[in-house]
């Protein structure tokens, strides 16, 4: 069995040969790793087996990019949203976001004629080759694309957005569906330019540790619907559909099974998503992918981890419908060993007599 297979018959909550594989190591976390181990020109996505990769279009307003100021720890750049972004030069940490290119509804109209659809939108080059390599060896190959709420916050500040969820309604549904228009017809030019897509991955943060960022009945009237459209629109090509939403969101999974969603990703512990509990409420009407505390991967006491591995993955595999992943992404804490660890017990935890 491959990946593609597995990953889609866990999807669909039947049960593969064992528990499918995917996680997203910093690159801080890798540049450790190659100290501790991991062999130089291999890339952890290979050594460790994981079983799906993305390949996206850029669906923004495509600004001229520039550097405005650095120095030894920090840069400032103007990124291709018209926003000013200030880092960490090693790019290991969220950055600042100094600026933003909508103040108003005005300065979005602004924006709104870049957002056409064109192929010079997608890598012909390198990911098309990438993805046909990729998929003659059995992954799963998703069309990588962020929207809703999360894709407008790269063009309004989060405050300002969400008095614009209260009072401007209009204008934020206009931004959610104009931004999904453009991803929609961009994953057609890449299907028809010779991208095999199994899936779509959309990413969408929603929520911080104490729940959703604003309530469910503003999500249902202005972003339900769009997350309905999407759907329907990867369903109908044969895509099955995964949303990355950070945060407690648990109050939004009867909207996302209505919508049509297969999958969250990654069920953040510290903000209160319990793989096990989902499990058990919502059975095989929402499939997972994460919900492993990356924090006890860190730890010199191997116990809480092999608990948390054995415990999780046992309950969520039942009856398919879980793929293994980190609860968020992996930290630079966690050594190479500690990691090939991590791996191990998802092994032996995850297989299917």
């Amino acid at each position: 069995m491959d990946s593609r297979q597995r990953i889609r018959m866990a999807l669909e909550h039947h049960e593969p040969d064992r528990v499918p594989i995917h996680d997203n190591p910093w690159q801080a976390t890798v540049d450790r790793w190659r100290t501790e181990g991991l062999p130089s020109g291999i890339e952890p996505a290979d050594y460790f087996g994981y079983e799906l990769v993305g390949f996206g279009a850029d669906t923004g307003p495509r600004f001229k990019e520039e550097v405005i100021s650095i120095d030894d720890e920090y840069i400032v750049e103007r990124d291709s949203y018209g926003g000013v972004r200030k880092n960490h030069r090693d790019f290991t940490t969220t950055p600042m976001i100094m600026d933003y290119p909508c103040k108003e509804r005005e300065d979005w109209e602004l924006i709104k004629p870049r957002l056409q659809p064109d192929d010079r939108r997608v890598d012909w080059v390198t990911d098309l080759r990438n993805a046909q390599r990729e998929r003659s060896r059995g992954r799963y190959v998703v069309f990588n694309a962020i929207v809703g709420y999360d894709k407008i916050q790269k063009y309004v500040a989060s405050e300002r957005l969400l008095r614009a969820v209260l009072r401007e309604p209009e204008w934020v549904k206009d931004m959610y569906w104009t931004d999904a228009r453009l991803v929609m017809e961009m994953c057609d030019i890449m299907r028809e330019g010779g991208f095999e897509f199994d899936g779509a991955f959309l990413f969408c943060d929603l929520g911080y540790r104490h729940g959703p960022f604003f309530s469910p009945r503003h999500y249902e009237d202005q972003l339900h619907p769009v997350f309905k459209e999407l759907c329907d629109f990867f369903h109908a090509r044969d895509m099955q559909v995964i949303l990355h939403c950070c945060g407690n969101i648990k109050s939004l999974i009867p909207y996302f099974i209505e919508e049509g969603i297969d999958c969250i990703q990654p069920l953040e512990v510290k903000a209160g998503m319990d793989l096990v509990e989902l499990k058990e409420e919502f059975g095989d009407e929402m499939a997972y992918m994460g919900g492993i505390d990356v924090r006890l991967m860190s730890l010199e006491d191997p116990r809480p981890l092999e608990k948390e591995i054995r415990e999780k993955v046992t309950a969520a595999k039942g009856g398919g419908g879980y793929v293994y992943h980190s609860d968020h992404s992996v930290p630079n804490t966690v050594s190479f060993a500690q990691y090939k660890r991590v791996m191990e017990l998802v092994s032996k935890y995850g297989g299917y007599k």
